[in-house]
């Protein structure tokens, strides 16, 4: 795919970009009036009329739409192959609510038992105002869900592999399939494994989910979400009405610095899934590591189905379970050096968190468990100053 004043290629046979090049280039965008490689930062919130009052241009207003969210939408759309595009928000949060908000009373939703806390203490809390019942099941297991689904009630399954913080994984062809027999739809939230490892609509997804904020942006500088669509059907326009009249749709800016980091996604994600393989397979080995939780690692129970629906990696994401208990591995994450204490994942930066503590009591995670977020440092440094963190009396 080339932009309208891109050099045309031979011929469509015998040349054919692939995503990795396409991503790196912001899909051949050159702008018209200056000839630079990187497309305009646009941020102007009204737009001129025609004399006939109309808006040739395809703006109107801010607030539903703007060209630079546009660029980082086109380059989503195709790292996903979603036939509907993309819809960028405010927050990963905003973006996985308006996929509930478009339910309608009496709707019934099936959710994984261990997901990002946030949106499932949002679910706990909203769903019932709004009368929409939700289950929440072990996703990794396939009787559990069929279990639960409602034939004819349930609107929605929503998964999400790897699952946060035990990187649980879900089959999503078999989820889409128990999902459309029963009449339902399929939602992914993929923010762990990105496009580059796992394309949920490819097989079978009706929507996947990302929070922006984490791989696909990477650099801890920029708050989005994102959803895309395989159909252009009428919940599409109900997600897209429900973003521009609420208002949430990113910023200007941020979407800028989000096309930047989208260039570069294909090389961080390398890198960072190599890192997180190798610190795994370190750490199986620890004496001080009762458990690694990784589904790159052959013994990992959803290893199988992980190999089958991603590619080139497992992910950049682990987290071990260290021997001596919740003291010690507290104590651990206080004495690291390199690695940061901080909330988030998908940075640059290698992030270590308890997530019990953060989580509280309703938390999955057990009280043992450090949540590794890999950066693109070197891997003997991280290895060896967790390692100290956790030999240290």
């Amino acid at each position: 795919m080339s932009a309208p004043n891109a050099p045309k290629p031979p011929s469509e046979a015998s040349f054919t970009l692939s995503k990795r090049s396409l991503a790196a280039q912001a899909l051949g965008h050159v702008d018209p009036v200056t000839r630079a490689v990187v497309a305009p930062l646009h941020v102007a919130t009204t737009f001129l009329r025609d004399p006939d009052n109309g808006y040739s241009s395809g703006f109107s207003y801010a607030r539903p739409d703007n060209a630079t969210v546009r660029e980082a939408e086109g380059v989503l759309a195709m790292l996903e192959e979603a036939g509907a595009g993309a819809l960028l928000f405010g927050s990963g949060m905003a973006a996985a609510t308006a996929v509930f908000t478009a339910l309608e009373p009496g709707d019934h939703v099936v959710a994984p038992r261990v997901m990002y806390w946030g949106l499932k203490r949002w679910l706990t809390g909203e769903m019932p105002r709004r009368r929409i019942a939700v289950d929440f099941v072990d996703m990794d297991d396939v009787s559990a869900l069929e279990r639960a689904i409602r034939p004819g009630t349930t609107k929605l399954v929503w998964i999400e592999t790897p699952g946060n913080p035990l990187w649980t994984v879900t089959d999503i062809a078999e989820a889409a399939r128990l999902a459309h027999a029963a009449g339902a739809r399929l939602a992914v939230d993929s923010t762990a494994a990105s496009p580059i490892h796992t394309r949920p609509l490819t097989l079978g997804a009706d929507l996947v989910m990302h929070s922006a904020t984490k791989i696909l942006n990477g650099h801890s500088d920029v708050v989005a979400g994102a959803l895309m669509g395989a159909a252009n059907d009428a919940f599409w326009a109900r997600l897209t009405a429900i973003r521009a009249q609420g208002g949430a749709i990113l910023g200007p800016f941020e979407a800028y610095l989000l096309m930047r980091s989208l260039r570069t996604l294909h090389l961080r994600v390398a890198a960072q899934s190599a890192g997180a393989a190798d610190l795994a397979r370190r750490f199986r080995a620890h004496p001080r590591v009762s458990h690694v939780l990784y589904p790159g690692l052959p013994d990992d129970p959803g290893h199988a189905v992980a190999a089958r629906q991603m590619e080139g990696g497992f992910g950049f994401m682990l987290s071990i379970r260290v021997r001596d208990g919740e003291a010690a591995a507290i104590r651990a994450a206080a004495r690291v050096r390199l690695w940061k204490r901080a909330t988030s994942l998908g940075g640059v930066e290698s992030l270590i968190e308890h997530r019990a503590s953060v989580e509280g009591p309703d938390s999955p995670c057990p009280p043992d468990l450090l949540r590794l977020s890999v950066g693109i440092e070197a891997v003997d440094d991280l290895f060896a100053d967790l390692d100290a963190a956790l030999r240290e009396p």
